[in-house]
């Protein structure tokens, strides 16, 4: 399933685009400002972003040009009150790949989101690799030289923060907020079964990357052997 993070801080019109979403397969994080939303972003690769410009700490926008300069290409929905052409270029000029004027048709609001989804990613090209390991983030399997295995949703976001960060520790609350998004609950040993069945998809493949525990901190891509699993 498809996650998105949507920035919007009328309750009511993100609980109305939360469960319409939700009902055509696409889950939704909701923040409620720019600095809820930057730290999601921090811990979590969402496919799609809506972001309304009013926020109550900020212009959307604005906030939208730090993202980008920050290097995130996560395509963005811009949605606003203001429908001047001018409003809609600065919009487009500052990051937004499309924009939305409120009031909206919920079905348009969708079929602006599944055409975002749809859109190749900025960065695919960049598409981490660790040793003999790689993603093809369009089929979302894990490959190896000609062998590849199909990820779950949460396994493809584990392998894409812990290849993102090779070599260095991933905290656990990271992995989790990586994997099943900040405002979902997770239960105790649902990142440990997750690691697991990742563990047994690169040895299926044949691949000598491996995920050390690091203990009490979190856990590490590496491109060797280990013997602490």
């Amino acid at each position: 399933m498809y996650r998105i993070a949507l920035v919007e801080d009328h309750e009511r019109v993100a609980e109305l685009i939360q469960r319409a979403l939700l009902q055509v397969g696409i889950e939704t994080d909701t923040f409620q400002n720019t600095a809820q939303a930057s730290f999601g972003l921090s811990h979590a690769d969402y496919t799609v972003m809506i972001v309304d410009r009013g926020l109550p700490d900020g212009d959307g926008l604005a906030w939208l040009r730090d993202v980008r300069a920050a290097g995130n290409m996560t395509p963005c929905l811009m949605l606003t009150a203001r429908d001047a052409l001018h409003d809609r270029i600065d919009g487009l000029e500052s990051g937004a790949d499309d924009y939305l004027a409120k009031p909206f048709a919920m079905d348009e609001l969708i079929a602006r989101v599944r055409s975002l989804m749809r859109r190749p990613p900025v960065l695919a090209s960049l598409a981490p690799a660790v040793g003999d390991l790689t993603i093809d983030l369009d089929n979302s399997r894990l490959q190896c030289k000609t062998q590849s295995i199909l990820l779950a949703p949460a396994e493809l976001q584990l392998m894409l923060c812990l290849m993102n960060a090779a070599g260095r520790t991933v905290r656990h609350t990271n992995l989790e907020h990586a994997g099943w998004g900040v405002a979902k609950a997770v239960t105790p040993n649902a990142l440990d079964v997750a690691l697991h069945r990742i563990r047994k998809k690169l040895s299926a493949i044949g691949s000598t990357a491996r995920i050390k525990n690091v203990r009490g901190l979190g856990y590490m891509l590496t491109d060797e052997p280990t013997a602490n699993e």
